[in-house]
């Protein structure tokens, strides 16, 4: 063989690998979603698109260079640890998921696969990271709310029923969510407000409780966040029309089940912040260097058919305040 033909030859062979890997599909890279509510939950339902939408945006295409597997709950710790080691079996890269609940779930079966959550409450309480700024370990994600957020839910309630001179807060007292929500109400209620509280576990103790309360004139609620309303999310109005209870909720899906009024962040919002931390964490950045972040936008939504059965007038200052009214 002469030398031109040789290193024509040689070119031609070099070129074969590089051709060959050029054509090779992109590797498939593997992301768990892990959602505590039943599979028909329009709320989470809407935050799951909203991440997997954001994730086409960023170049993974479910189907196509990323798979997404996806869990639901229901609202139970077994399922969520069942549902926990099999994506770890699947090789997620990256566990997104909700709730504290869910998130320990995550960490008791890897400490090394990248887990990052949307809508938690107090992550630093809940012992689910170190810090916001530097979360450490295989942790990191958005938070619903900053406690402080207590006392905006009572002045909305005093502003939408300023006859109200009691208030049962509903939260799960089992949860470090529910105490701290809880003991940040207290520390900020203002004076000639009296505060009770409910428990958050069953419909069969809350309806109770509920009633008791409305036995007396001049009362309100405030429903922190917790696991049961997230799963039931239709029970807690129910009780306040009957009762003809004024009641403000933290997430916006009580008010489309017939709530009252909403004060809180956009989960949707969250979900697709949360593909922007996949994104990366795919390139290569490790979860204990992406801090926790709080929410930018709260939203004011207020149902008006809810009031008209409770027998409220809305006053006219705070539906110009709304970010969304019901009508």
């Amino acid at each position: 063989m002469r030398r031109r033909e040789f290193i024509t030859f040689l070119g031609g062979a070099a070129a074969w690998p590089l051709a060959a890997r050029a054509q090779q599909p992109e590797r498939m890279r593997h992301i768990g979603v892990l959602l505590s509510t039943h599979e028909g939950d329009p709320a989470r339902r809407a935050q799951l698109t909203a991440f997997v939408q954001r994730l086409a945006e960023l170049g993974w295409a479910d189907g196509h260079n990323a798979r997404v597997d996806v869990r639901w709950t229901g609202g139970s710790i077994e399922a969520a640890r069942k549902s926990a080691a099999e994506m770890v079996a699947l090789a997620s890269e990256a566990i997104i998921t909700d709730t504290s609940y869910n998130v320990a779930a995550v960490q008791q079966v890897t400490r090394t696969v990248p887990i990052v959550f949307g809508g938690v409450i107090d992550p630093v309480g809940a012992g689910l990271v170190n810090s916001l700024v530097r979360p450490g370990g295989n942790t990191t994600g958005f938070t619903a709310f900053e406690y402080a957020i207590g006392a905006k839910w009572l002045e909305l309630l005093k502003e939408v029923a300023p006859r109200i001179t009691r208030a049962a807060v509903l939260r799960d007292a089992a949860t470090a969510a529910g105490i701290g929500q809880f003991a940040a109400i207290q520390a900020t209620a203002p004076f000639g407000i009296e505060l009770s509280a409910v428990g958050l576990h069953d419909a069969d103790g809350i309806e109770p409780a509920v009633a008791a309360f409305a036995s007396d004139v001049n009362g309100g609620l405030v429903v922190t966040a917790a696991s049961f309303g997230a799963n039931h999310p239709d029970v807690i109005p129910t009780l306040a029309v009957r009762h003809k209870l004024p009641a403000v909720y933290p997430f916006r899906y009580f008010v489309n089940a017939g709530g009252l009024m909403s004060y809180g962040s956009d989960l949707a919002s969250q979900f697709r912040s949360a593909a922007q931390y996949v994104d990366r964490i795919l390139k290569g950045a490790k979860p204990a260097d992406l801090p926790v972040q709080a929410p930018t936008k709260y939203e004011l939504v207020i149902n008006l058919r809810a009031a008209k059965a409770i027998g409220i007038d809305v006053p006219a200052t705070l539906l110009a305040r709304a970010d969304e009214v019901i009508e």
